[in-house]
C-alpha cells in the first residue's frame, strides 16, 4: 500500500512539474455595445469583459491590442512597410499619407477592474495595464473600458471605403486583450501579419444608421425584428424607419474574435447545407457579382461535406460569405473577401477563407510563432477541396492525382534562389514578405505532403482528423502535431520536424549509378542534401513489369503502411550515409526502361533532373 502510495503521488508531482497534455486555457466574455457615427466614421463603444485565468499563475498585468493604431503615420506597420525591400502593394507608403481625418485610432477613455481604476498606458497597438489588483490563479476578474475609435481609410484588411466601394469591412477593430498561455503573454506589435486569441463568448451590440445591413460573426439575435435579411422595404412594415439607427445584436460562443462589415447596397442571401449550416452571402450585387453570388452557394454545400468528412466536422452554426476586405481575411463564422472575381476564383477564395475555420478557428495556433500551421495547412486543404469540386464538376479545371505538385515544385524553385528563411521565424520579422509569403503558405502545405509521403496516405489522413479532434480548442504547436502523426504511424517524426521547421535544410537525392554484378543490378543512390528522407524507387522493365522499392530511415524506426507507392522493403539508410546501394537479383541493367526516385512526386526534391535513370539528351523530367 505504501508504495503505491508513493507512487500515486509521484505521479501527481509529475503531472504539476512537466504539465498536463489537455493545456489550460484562459477564457473570456465579451459583451460590447457600440455606437456608430457613419458621418464622420468614428464609435464610442462600451466593453465588458469577464476573464478567467485558468492558469497556475498570478496575474499582475494584462495588455490589449489596439489594432486600429496601425493606421498611423510612422507607426510600426508604416515603416515596416516603408522599409522591407518587397513591401504589400496594398499598403507600400500609403500609411504615411492618410491625414488626420482618414487614419484610426483607439481612445481610452476610462478602464476598471472590479470597480476600481486601473493604471494604463498606450505604445503603439499595446495597450499596458497595471491592475487595480492581481488576478489569482483559477479566479476571474471584471474589466469594464469605455472608448471611442475612429475607422481608418481602408489600407489593409480592416476600414472604410474599400476598392470595391464596400462601407465598411469592420475587422480588428475593438480592443481585444492580449492571450496568456504556457508561453506567457503574447502582446505582439501590429505589424501587418497574424492574429491569436483567447476563445470566449461575445456578445455584441451595434447600433447603426438603418441605411446599413451588417453581416458579423455570430447569429443575430433580433433576425426576427430586423427582418434577416434585412431589407429597406421589410423593415418600412416593421415600423422601424421611423428610427434612425438599428440595433444589431449578434451573439458568438467559443470564438477568439468577432469581424463585421456594413454597407448601404448589400444583397444577402441566406441558405442552408445539407449539413444544416446556415450560409449567408452578402455582396453588392452588379454584372460581376450577380451570378458568381448566386452560384456559390452549390460548391459551398459540395465542400462542406467534403470538409466535415476529411478534416472534422464545422462546429458553428453559421457561416458569412461577405463582400469587403481587400482580399480574403478569415475570421470565426465568417469572411471578408472581394467579390469582383471570376467564378473559380470566388470559389477558391471562399474555400480556402472557410477552411482556416477548421485551423485558427478551431485549433487555434498561434499564427505569430507558427503561421505555418495555419495558412499552410489551409492551403494543403483548400487544393484537395478544390479538386474535389473539379471532380464534381462544380468548377472548371483538370481533375489530377497530386494536386499539390506544382506547390511542391514551387517551393524548391525558390529554396534555391538563398531567400528562404526558417519556418522558425516570428511572422512579424521575416526579413521579406516574399519569404514569409513562401515559408507560411507554400512551405506550410508542403510540410503536410513531405508527411504524406514519409507515412503514407491512409495513416496521414487519420492523422489529420485525429488531430483537429483531439487538439480544437487547445492552441497546438508543432510538436503536438507531429506526435499525432506519430502516433497513428507508429514511427518516430522528431527529425523532420527539426529539419522542415528549424533549419532551410533541402532535400536532394539521385541515382548515381547502375551496374551489374554477378547476375544482380545494382543500383547506387546519393544523398546530397542535408535533410535525409525515406525513398520510393520504381523500377520500369523494358518488358512492361515494374518492380517498387522502399528504402526507410533507420531514425524513422519503423516503416510506412497501407501506401500505393509502396513496394518491397530494403534495409534502412542511415542519414550520416550519403549514398545507398540497391542490390536488385534476377535484373540486368540493360533490361531496365527507367528507374525513378519518388514516382507519386511527393517528395520535395530540389533538383528532380536526377532523380531519373537514363536521362536521355534533351529529354525533359516531368511527371
Amino acid at each position: 500500500m505504501k508504495q503505491l502510495i508513493s507512487l500515486t503521488i509521484l505521479v501527481l508531482c509529475t503531472t504539476l512539474i512537466y504539465g498536463q497534455a489537455d493545456r489550460w486555457q484562459q477564457s473570456i466574455e465579451y459583451v460590447m455595445d457600440i455606437d456608430f457615427n457613419a458621418d464622420d466614421h468614428t464609435f464610442e463603444g462600451t466593453q465588458e469583459i469577464k476573464y478567467y485565468n485558468n492558469s497556475p499563475d498570478t496575474l499582475n498585468k494584462v495588455f490589449y491590442h489596439l489594432y486600429f493604431n496601425a493606421f498611423q503615420p510612422n507607426s510600426m506597420m508604416d515603416v515596416k512597410s516603408r522599409t522591407v525591400a518587397d513591401p504589400d502593394r496594398r499598403v507600400e507608403d500609403r500609411i504615411s499619407k492618410l491625414k488626420p481625418n482618414e487614419i484610426g485610432f483607439h481612445n481610452i477613455l476610462s478602464l476598471e477592474q472590479d470597480g476600481k481604476a486601473t493604471n494604463y498606458h498606450v505604445e503603439g497597438t499595446i495597450l499596458e495595464v497595471t491592475l487595480a489588483k492581481p488576478i489569482m490563479p483559477h479566479s476571474s476578474t471584471q474589466l469594464v473600458m469605455k472608448f471611442e475609435s475612429q475607422v481608418p481609410v481602408q489600407v489593409r484588411r480592416s476600414g472604410r471605403d474599400s476598392a470595391e466601394g464596400i462601407s465598411y469591412s469592420m475587422s480588428q477593430w475593438y480592443p481585444k486583450l492580449a492571450e496568456y498561455d504556457y508561453q506567457g503573454w503574447h502582446a505582439n506589435p501590429y505589424v501587418g501579419r497574424e492574429f491569436y486569441g483567447i476563445w470566449g463568448d461575445y456578445t455584441v451590440t451595434i447600433k447603426l444608421d438603418r441605411k446599413y445591413t451588417i453581416g458579423a460573426t455570430g447569429v443575430l439575435q433580433n433576425a426576427k425584428k430586423m427582418g434577416h435579411g434585412y431589407s429597406e422595404a421589410n423593415t418600412k412594415k416593421k415600423g422601424l424607419f421611423k428610427k434612425k439607427k438599428l440595433k444589431w445584436t449578434f451573439k458568438a460562443e467559443n470564438v477568439h474574435d468577432f469581424v463585421w462589415a456594413a454597407d448601404k447596397e448589400y444583397t444577402h442571401l441566406i441558405k442552408k447545407t445539407d449539413a444544416g449550416t446556415e450560409l449567408h452571402y452578402l455582396y453588392q450585387e452588379n454584372e460581376k457579382t450577380k451570378d458568381n453570388w448566386e452560384a456559390l452557394h452549390g460548391a459551398m454545400n459540395e465542400a462542406e461535406s467534403y470538409m466535415n468528412a476529411n478534416y472534422g466536422t464545422y462546429p458553428y452554426p453559421v457561416y458569412y460569405f461577405i463582400q469587403g476586405g481587400d482580399g480574403g481575411m478569415e475570421y470565426p463564422m465568417a469572411t471578408l473577401i472581394t467579390g469582383e472575381r471570376s467564378f473559380p476564383s470566388l470559389v477558391g477564395v471562399s474555400i480556402h477563407e472557410w477552411m482556416h475555420s477548421w485551423y485558427q478557428m478551431v485549433l487555434g495556433t498561434n499564427e505569430s510563432l507558427y503561421p505555418w500551421m495555419d495558412e499552410g495547412f489551409t492551403s494543403y486543404a483548400s487544393a484537395e477541396v478544390m479538386n474535389h469540386l473539379r471532380s464534381k464538376g462544380l468548377i472548371s479545371g483538370d481533375v489530377v492525382d497530386n494536386p499539390h505538385y506544382e506547390t511542391v515544385r514551387g517551393y524548391a524553385r525558390f529554396a534555391l534562389s538563398g531567400k528562404e528563411e526558417a519556418l522558425s521565424t516570428h511572422a512579424d520579422h521575416y526579413i521579406s514578405n516574399t519569404a514569409y509569403g513562401v515559408g507560411s503558405y507554400t512551405k506550410g502545405a508542403v510540410f503536410l505532403k513531405q508527411l504524406n509521403y514519409i507515412i503514407g496516405d491512409k495513416d496521414f489522413r487519420r492523422g489529420m482528423k485525429r488531430y483537429y479532434h483531439e487538439w480544437g480548442f487547445k492552441h497546438p504547436n508543432p510538436n503536438d502535431f507531429i506526435r499525432v502523426m506519430e502516433k497513428v504511424s507508429n514511427l518516430e517524426l522528431d527529425w523532420f520536424r527539426e529539419y522542415w521547421v528549424n533549419t532551410t535544410h533541402t532535400i536532394d537525392y539521385g541515382i548515381k549509378s547502375v551496374a551489374e554484378d554477378s547476375g544482380s543490378c545494382m543500383i547506387t543512390l546519393e544523398k546530397t542534401g542535408v535533410l535525409p528522407m525515406p525513398i520510393d524507387l520504381l523500377i520500369e522493365m523494358n518488358d512492361g513489369r515494374s518492380q517498387r522499392i522502399y528504402i526507410p530511415l533507420r531514425i524513422m524506426r519503423g516503416e510506412k503502411q497501407g501506401d500505393s507507392f509502396s513496394g518491397k522493403t530494403y534495409a534502412d539508410w542511415p542519414w550520416t550515409h550519403p549514398q545507398y546501394t540497391v542490390s536488385v537479383d534476377g535484373i540486368k541493367s540493360s533490361e531496365i526502361k527507367k528507374i525513378t526516385i519518388d514516382p507519386s512526386g511527393r517528395l520535395a526534391d530540389v533538383d528532380i533532373a536526377n532523380n531519373v535513370w537514363p536521362i536521355l539528351e534533351g529529354e525533359e523530367v516531368e511527371r
